[in-house]
């Protein structure tokens, strides 16, 4: 059974941003401060990691011209990819196809990954870090509900991984002892994404005990 958000649960500041936040694929190009980016970052460094590791490093991306290099670079990748999935998974590739910008996979358009966001943050972590992953979620997470507060709009962008495997990765200037785990972009949103439904049968109580 599907349902759309309770209106209640927005009633403090914290949770209002959580409720509102959406992926967004469409940007202005309007510049985004420095003092707002870093705070941004700020956010993401207070994500909790195992053992407070902090896995992380940020490779930030604001040139027009490098997005837009790095994201038709990336856009060759993952076609071959998703086209190689298709003959294995045809269900799954279409869903990855819907991850693409409309005619992206020809790769029509300037830049297809990430959408025409003014900031791309690549996320890396170390390539033998075994709870990087989830450390790497958290503070994703973060990034983008610190942006949403600040005005901003942002959608992860899983795709970027794939830079390992373009001819521009030395652009990153990422060391071979990390590993690129995914991008978040940034922006002031031209679009307004309607809510998707969340399903609302899947938290299951175990020796629930009565509060009254």
């Amino acid at each position: 059974m599907k349902s759309t958000t309770v209106n209640h649960v927005a009633s403090t500041e914290t949770l209002k941003t959580i409720f509102e936040r959406r992926a967004v694929r469409k940007y202005l190009p309007d510049i985004i401060s420095d003092d707002i980016l870093e705070k941004i970052i700020d956010a993401g460094r207070m994500a909790p990691s195992a053992m407070n590791g902090q896995p992380w490093r940020f490779y930030i991306v604001t040139h027009k011209d490098t997005i837009a290099l790095f994201s038709r670079e990336i856009a060759k990748i993952t076609s071959k990819v998703v086209l190689k999935a298709a003959i294995k998974h045809p269900i799954k590739a279409i869903k990855a196809l819907l991850h693409f910008s409309p005619g992206s996979i020809g790769l029509e358009g300037e830049d297809p990954i990430f959408h025409g966001a003014p900031v791309v943050i690549f996320i890396t972590a170390p390539k033998d870090d075994e709870w990087a992953g989830l450390d790497i979620g958290m503070c994703a997470q973060n990034i983008m509900l610190a942006a949403k507060s600040l005005g901003l709009d942002s959608c992860p962008i899983g795709f970027a991984k794939y830079i390992e495997q373009t001819p521009v990765l030395h652009k990153l200037e990422v060391p071979r002892g990390e590993e690129v785990q995914l991008a978040i972009i940034l922006g002031y949103g031209d679009e307004k994404p309607e809510q998707h439904p969340r399903l609302k049968n899947n938290a299951i109580f175990i020796d629930r005990m009565e509060c009254c």
